[in-house]
């Protein structure tokens, strides 16, 4: 996969443990395959959309294909950043980053997901301060948004430990079930008061923001909460 092609192939967030970069074939390969693995207890289902509720290889598949797709649907005012979160080398889960028109809104949502081997070591937490990183740091954010089942007590703590405020509560249809879901948000303020992650930024260069819609601008809006 070529930077030169897709810009985005070479930005890169580092935190102390982890880096979140745009797969490359080796690495969506090793994410497809995690995937297909163990995600969640078979009694849960921790996602509005339950794209684990298939066979191993329907996963892995609908992994790999997701992630493609994020690719090919890109549009500067449509987008979604889904990154391969490597820990030492190994691929251990994925961490998107979605906004619609976020040249005018400045508003992104977070989604992700780990393998269930990795997880209860706080690399969530770490993973999703790097893309709020991205977010505000580097493409001028008013506000970040995230959602929780209302019994993923995880996603929820992650959400607190960030800094994010409630910001009601919604209610899906999940596999023919009623299930009610929190919603949180996360300003800049709040964001400069709880950044306890370092996070290191590379390649985010003009064809990347160009991409994101920014034209070539790194900085905040003037207008943005500080």
């Amino acid at each position: 996969m070529e930077a030169t092609v897709w810009p985005l192939y070479g930005l890169r967030l580092t935190t102390p443990r982890l880096q979140l970069r745009l797969p490359d074939a080796p690495t969506l390969t090793a994410m497809a395959e995690l995937a297909a693995g163990k995600v969640h207890d078979e009694n849960e289902m921790p996602f509005s959309v339950p794209w684990t509720a298939t066979s191993p290889e329907g996963r892995r598949r609908g992994c790999f294909q997701h992630v493609l797709s994020t690719i090919a649907d890109w549009r500067e005012d449509a987008w979604t950043l889904s990154t391969a979160v490597v820990h030492d080398g190994t691929v251990i889960g994925r961490c998107d980053l979605s906004a619609d028109a976020f040249a005018v809104v400045r508003e992104a949502s977070t989604g992700s997901w780990l393998g269930m081997a990795h997880q209860g070591r706080g690399f969530g937490t770490e993973m999703r301060a790097a893309l709020l990183h991205l977010a505000f740091a580097g493409l001028g954010a008013h506000s970040a948004t995230s959602t929780a089942m209302a019994d993923n007590a995880r996603s929820r703590g992650v959400s607190e430990k960030l800094g994010y405020r409630p910001d009601g509560l919604t209610v899906e249809a999940v596999q023919g079930r009623r299930r009610p879901v929190h919603r949180f948000r996360l300003d800049r303020a709040d964001w400069e008061q709880h950044k306890t992650v370092p996070v290191e930024m590379a390649g985010l260069d003009a064809a990347c923001l160009a991409l994101f819609g920014l034209g070539g601008t790194a900085h905040p809006p003037a207008d943005a909460p500080r």
